[in-house]
């Protein structure tokens, strides 16, 4: 699954870490900080997208599901 978001450096990154560790697993995500749209890929499909944009709005991210 691939989401447009707003986790635009190390530092948010570091604020998103333990969600979605916690939610999808600390080998299951990655954020391409130095594409504009700030890509957020997940690996794990047993969590819904809608699960994960909720979890990281709750945190103050958004998250767009993209194709």
């Amino acid at each position: 699954m691939k989401f447009k978001s707003n986790i635009n450096c190390q530092n948010c990154i570091a604020k998103v870490k333990n969600t979605l560790d916690t939610l999808v697993g600390s080998d299951a995500w990655k954020v391409d900080t130095d594409n504009p749209a700030k890509i957020l890929e997940v690996s794990n499909t047993s969590v819904s997208p809608s699960e994960i944009i909720n979890k990281l709005k709750r945190i103050g991210f958004n998250a767009e599901e993209v194709g």
